[in-house]
C-alpha cells in the first residue's frame, strides 16, 4: 500500500444551516484498496459523497486528491483530474445502444489522448455489457443498468471511482456479478469507494471500511474488526456478524 493516500479527508464538515450533516471526518483511499462507507439511513453517506465529488462545497475541512486540494474544483474538472461517481440510479440516454452510452464517457474524462473505441469496449468487458452492447438502453433489467452506470463512469478513465448502492435491488447472482466486476476494476489499478447496505457484499470484497453515524465517523478498519465494534453493533448492524458477511 503507497503511503501517501491517492485521496484524503481532513476534517469535512458540512452544515446545512442548524443541522451538521458531515461532522469533522477524516478518510483516506489508497491505491490498491477497495473500501466501503456504510451506515444507518441518514447516517451522511451520500452527502459524504456530495462533498467529495464536488456536488456540495464543504463547511471546513479539506479534501486533497494527489496531494492537492480539490475542494472547491467544480464536478467537471474533478471528472477531467480522475474521479468518477457512479449513483444508485442509472439515468442512460435511453433511445441509444449500451455502447453509444459508454462511448459518451470515453469522449469526455481524463484529459489527454485516447483510443475513444479501445476504452469503450474495456470498459463494457469489464462490466460485462459486450453481449449487449447493441441493446437499446431504455428499458434495460435493473442489473444491466447498474451495470451500465458503472460502465460509463469507468469510460472516464478514473483513478478513483465512487460507486453508490451498485448492489441495490439485485438478486444473489447480479450481486455476486457486481462484485467481481468491482474487484477487476480494483486490478486495474483504479481505487473503489462504495456505499452499501448489503454488508455480505461488503464483508467479502472491502478491504477497509469507514462507518457514519449522524454524520460522525464511528469506526474504520479492515471487515473482520467494523463487523464486531460493539458501536457499529449497537447504530447499524443490530447483531455481530460472522467473517463472511452473514448473522453470527
Amino acid at each position: 500500500m503507497s503511503a501517501t493516500p491517492i485521496l484524503a479527508g481532513r476534517g469535512i464538515t458540512k452544515n446545512f444551516r442548524g443541522l451538521t450533516a458531515i461532522d469533522t471526518v477524516d478518510f483516506e483511499l489508497h491505491q490498491g484498496r477497495i473500501y466501503g462507507l456504510i451506515g444507518p439511513n441518514g447516517a451522511g453517506k451520500s452527502t459524504l459523497f456530495n462533498l467529495v465529488t464536488g456536488y456540495y462545497p464543504l463547511s471546513s475541512g479539506e479534501i486533497r486528491f494527489e496531494g492537492k486540494r480539490i475542494d472547491g474544483v467544480p464536478t467537471y474538472r474533478l471528472n477531467q483530474m480522475g474521479i468518477a461517481r457512479a449513483f444508485q440510479i442509472s439515468k442512460p440516454f435511453p433511445a441509444i445502444t449500451v455502447r453509444e452510452n459508454v462511448r459518451i464517457g470515453a469522449l469526455y474524462g481524463v484529459s489527454g489522448p485516447r483510443d475513444v473505441d479501445a476504452v469503450t469496449e474495456e470498459a463494457l468487458a469489464l462490466t460485462g455489457l459486450t453481449g449487449i452492447a447493441e441493446r437499446m438502453s431504455g428499458g434495460l433489467p435493473v442489473g444491466n443498468l447498474r451495470k451500465l452506470e458503472i460502465a460509463r463512469a469507468l469510460a472516464t478513465r478514473p483513478k478513483v471511482l465512487l460507486a453508490d448502492e451498485p448492489c441495490a435491488g439485485l438478486n444473489p447472482t447480479e450481486t455476486s456479478d457486481m462484485m467481481e466486476c468491482l474487484r477487476s476494476i480494483s486490478r486495474r489499478g483504479i481505487v473503489v469507494w462504495l456505499v452499501e447496505h448489503d454488508m455480505r457484499a461488503v464483508v467479502q470484497v472491502c478491504d477497509w471500511i469507514y462507518v457514519l453515524e449522524a454524520g460522525v465517523k464511528i469506526a474504520a478498519g479492515p471487515p473482520q474488526e467494523v463487523i464486531r465494534n460493539p458501536r457499529v453493533i449497537e447504530a447499524y448492524l443490530g447483531t455481530p456478524m460472522t467473517e463472511n458477511g452473514e448473522e453470527a
